[in-house]
């Protein structure tokens, strides 16, 4: 049985609590998972040129929004809908919920420059909903 069917099959409460645990290999369907108000983990580390893949494991709607002011020098934005930038995002989503990702859609982004990349999930974001990516050459070792 394929992960992600697996972790359907098991439940979102199951997905939460393993999203945390997952780690990056051959066979990983993604690296962050989104619970309910919260990136896990909310620290990743990866090497240049890394795809993270972050996977709505909850029922709610997310976003996944880089803090456009915070990223490296020649860093290239990110955001889950395509937008070029944060303002672009954050009208998206309120005028149309753009950028959306509900239960079980998928967002990746490869990360070419070294430095700490902070995003957000725009409707969850005064809750706390937020991580970063820290893109470095010597990733530490996840557990």
């Amino acid at each position: 049985m394929e992960r992600r069917a697996f972790l359907r099959a098991v439940g979102s409460a199951s997905v939460v609590g393993l999203a945390g645990c997952i780690s990056r290999g051959a066979d990983t369907d993604y690296d962050i998972g989104m619970g309910a108000k919260v990136f896990r983990p909310e620290r990743f580390e990866v090497a240049p040129g890394t795809t993270v893949t972050w996977l709505n494991t909850s029922k709610q709607g997310h976003s996944v929004t880089a803090y456009e002011a915070s990223l490296p020098d020649g860093a290239a934005y990110f955001a889950s809908g395509g937008f070029d930038s944060e303002e672009a995002a954050r009208e998206a989503w309120g005028s149309s919920s753009g950028g959306t990702l509900f239960e079980g859609q998928q967002y990746e982004h490869t990360f070419e420059t070294r430095g700490e990349f902070p995003y957000f999930c725009i409707p969850h974001e005064s809750m706390g909903m937020v991580g970063t990516i820290v893109v470095t050459d010597d990733p530490a070792t996840e557990e």
